[in-house]
């Protein structure tokens, strides 16, 4: 669990970036727009990948058998 400390400073990071942004033309948070859904697709499929999977061997149904 975060402290309470750790929270008020989120908050403060937020509300800063929060004013930043306003301070930005359209073109500059248009910018900003297409660069955080370039991150976003390219996390997506990342995440999406996934861990490669290995099968369990099949059990010997003919132990006789000389391989």
């Amino acid at each position: 669990m975060p402290s309470d400390q750790e929270i008020q400073r989120i908050r403060r990071l937020i509300t800063r970036m929060t004013a930043d942004l306003q301070d930005l033309t359209d073109e500059e948070r248009a910018q900003i727009t297409d660069a955080v859904a370039v991150v976003r697709q390219g996390r997506k499929r990342i995440v999406s990948l996934g861990l490669p999977r290995s099968r369990q061997p099949l059990p010997d149904v003919r132990p006789e058998r000389i391989a």
